[in-house]
């Protein structure tokens, strides 16, 4: 713990446990006593400093603006600041020699590096890239409805294994040239980085993509092609980009390049068939899909929270005092479900959007707003068009109670969906 850290410790004698189960399972409206408070609460993590918690929407817009705030640890003045991600990972397992792809990647950057290494990437998650990808991305959805049928048992298949998860992995992994026949184990591993799990299970599988990650750059460095990875391996951009941050890039291009919409494609299955007026306005009126993915991303998106943020100098976020150095940890889910923002925010409209713009936080804000957050919302669109139109008949094969959840706080996220066909 830092000098600065210490300070605080009149503050955190009662922390919020942000590793309560209550919270994991059901962030949405249990974040809600805390958002009603008038100021933040302090929260803590086993093995990571204790954090303030902004739960309320306008303060996480606030701390996201960069005004105030750095996501970077190491350019926070009054150092040395906890890199409170980096304890994250260490705390799960990360082995120590894997820190340093943390510190190189285009998440945890802030400022010249941010702006150099996002400007590599950004054209080709582009609206007009994105556009672009549509026909190949029907294709996909298209082949693993066909297969459907074949993986389901007395007409119970899980949709995630065979349909939400393959989806947007397959086109991740086309995008930086993955070879098919290594595709499963990049699959496999990134699944495990985002379960949950902890110690040798996770840091066994964050080498390997390391592992993998490397050898990807040998590859398209001997045997370059037509995708992202070769681009990034040209000489017009060889000498803007470290080894270790193309290997970073890549690791977090697979991770959060597919995980999210992974989660948000079954989250949105399993909202929209407990959801039956909804989802029979959608079967009505297609044109309400791009509505219909903006609203369930706000309403059950399955980012819990984004990356803590620093504070530049002495603030105040709402009526919460904040002092240089300090952390600040951003509960989206919370932030999606302020009522000061979104009117009856507990309920699901899928015209909501066509009538307003309120701004949902699912994909962040400011500079480090996802940046594949068209993708995301391409793929979902089309994944529940297609799903939608080739099983009139889908329904939840379990009763929603018996839906389980995963254990990672980060990830608001479905172990399996079983439906019938």
């Amino acid at each position: 713990m830092t000098a600065q850290d210490r300070g605080n410790n009149h503050a955190d004698s009662e922390l919020l446990d942000l590793a309560d189960q209550k919270l994991i399972r059901d962030p949405f409206t249990s974040y809600t006593p805390i958002r009603e408070r008038e100021q933040m609460v302090r929260g803590g993590i086993p093995g990571v400093d204790p954090m303030w918690v902004a739960t309320r929407h306008d303060d996480i817009r606030t701390i996201m603006s960069g005004a105030h705030f750095t996501i970077d640890a190491k350019t926070a003045p009054g150092g040395p600041v906890a890199h409170r991600t980096e304890q994250t990972w260490q705390a799960r397992g990360m082995y120590a020699e894997h820190e340093k792809y943390l510190r190189a990647g285009i998440f945890d950057s802030d400022g010249s590096d941010h702006r150099r290494l996002r400007g590599l990437v950004t054209a080709a998650f582009s609206p007009r890239r994105v556009a672009a990808l549509r026909p190949r991305i029907k294709a996909i959805a298209t082949q693993l409805l066909d297969r459907l049928p074949e993986h389901a048992e007395d007409g119970v298949v899980d949709l995630i294994e065979h349909f939400a998860r393959p989806l947007p992995i397959t086109v991740i992994c086309e995008l930086i040239a993955v070879p098919e026949a290594d595709r499963e184990r990049w699959r496999a591993r990134s699944a495990t980085l985002t379960a949950g799990v902890c110690g040798d299970e996770l840091g066994d599988a964050l080498a390997g993509m390391v592992d993998d990650a490397h050898a990807l750059v040998e590859l398209h460095s001997t045997h370059p092609g037509s995708d992202l990875v070769s681009e990034l391996l040209a000489p017009h951009h060889r000498d803007r980009l470290s080894t270790d941050e193309l290997v970073a890039l890549i690791t977090n291009l697979v991770v959060a390049g597919h995980i999210t919409t992974v989660n948000l494609i079954s989250n949105s299955t399993e909202a929209l068939l407990t959801h039956p007026d909804q989802l029979t306005l959608l079967r009505e009126d297609p044109t309400l899909m791009p509505h219909a993915v903006d609203e369930l991303m706000r309403y059950c998106g399955p980012v819990v929270r984004a990356l803590p943020r620093y504070a530049t100098c002495d603030t105040t976020v709402g009526g919460t005092p904040v002092r240089t150095g300090e952390a600040v940890l951003p509960i989206v889910s919370a932030a999606n479900r302020d009522p000061a923002v979104f009117a009856e925010p507990d309920r699901l409209d899928l015209t909501r959007t066509r009538h307003s713009r309120e701004p949902h936080l699912g994909f962040g804000h400011g500079v480090h707003r996802c940046l594949g957050a068209h993708l995301a919302q391409e793929e979902t669109a089309i994944a529940l068009t297609e799903l939608l139109a080739r099983v009139p008949e889908l329904r939840l094969a379990t009763d929603p109670r018996d839906l389980q959840r995963g254990s990672n706080p980060v990830n608001w996220h479905l172990k399996a969906l079983p439906v019938r066909l």
